[in-house]
């Protein structure tokens, strides 16, 4: 049986929150691939991904976030992670996910640097 995945989408502000929830591996990593596209294609670039329900990511799931960096901050735009718990945040801290994205605490402070420019890039 496959492990449990999903992504929830709310919007506020202007700013698409994708919440995850489950296991995001290789096999679960197209699901969160189609959000992201989805968003990016109708031209929402700004995006902050709640990962307080993540319980474990794989390097399909890290390169997910990779492969949509730069050409949503090339949009004007940029994906902010909140929430993330301390084992998942070991996996992106081993990569060095701290100094390429804007990593959060809540969902709230996503938001708040979103609205404040804070760890966008120019």
């Amino acid at each position: 049986m496959p492990n449990a995945f999903g992504v929830e989408r709310t919007e506020k502000d202007g700013v698409v929150l994708l919440a995850l929830d489950g296991y995001l591996d290789a096999h679960t990593a197209p699901q969160f691939e189609k959000a992201i596209q989805e968003e990016h294609t109708a031209g929402r670039n700004r995006i902050a991904v709640d990962c307080q329900k993540l319980t474990y990511i794989s390097s399909a799931g890290l390169g997910v976030f990779m492969s949509f960096i730069e050409e949503i901050r090339a949009a004007g735009g940029d994906i902010k992670l909140a929430g993330v718990v301390p084992k998942v945040y070991q996996v992106f801290e081993v990569l060095g996910f701290p100094a390429l994205f804007d990593m959060v605490s809540t969902v709230d402070d996503a938001m708040s640097h979103f609205a404040q420019g804070i760890g966008t890039p120019e």
